[in-house]
């Protein structure tokens, strides 16, 4: 299920597209505190090393980095805190039935603001092997060294 993102990308994690095969993508909200927000919406996060796990039937991000907001003074938060994902109940079971296989984790792949709420695109991946990374940097190599040669035969014209 392809899930659209309008609104503004604050933070992608590039390296799960490298290290995994995404199989399913599901749109999530986020419970977050008053500073959180102004430092999302300031573009001060990062989820490079996050992950999505399972806990009681309710679906938690952990690792993700949002820095202090600077005017949070004594209200600030805990950059690496644990935060509660939204997600319907049919959605979380979904993933509680998939992500159990062996092979299987549940990965944010961008940070985002949609309508004023900030939201995180999750997906439901598969570990890539060593040979399935190198034949993907193959496959980009080729086809930016292909978009090259197009561009320079436009040119030539």
């Amino acid at each position: 299920m392809a899930v659209k993102t309008e609104g503004r990308v604050l933070a992608q994690n590039k390296k799960a597209r490298h290290d995994y095969f995404i199989e399913e993508t599901h749109e999530a909200g986020i419970v977050l505190k008053g500073t959180e927000i102004k430092a999302i919406r300031a573009g001060r996060v990062n989820i490079k090393d996050s992950f999505a796990r399972i806990e009681h039937g309710e679906l938690f991000l952990h690792n993700a980095h949002i820095s202090h907001y600077e005017q949070g003074n004594q209200f600030n938060h805990d950059p690496l805190r644990t935060r509660k994902l939204l997600l319907h109940r049919r959605e979380i079971n979904k993933l509680i039935g998939k992500s159990q296989q062996a092979g299987y984790s549940i990965v944010p792949l961008k940070v985002y603001i949609k309508n004023g709420v900030a939201k995180v695109l999750i997906g439901l991946a598969k570990g890539k092997k060593k040979y399935d990374k190198r034949e993907a940097l193959k496959q980009k190599d080729a086809k930016r060294d292909m978009e090259r040669a197009i561009r320079r035969e436009m040119k030539g014209e």
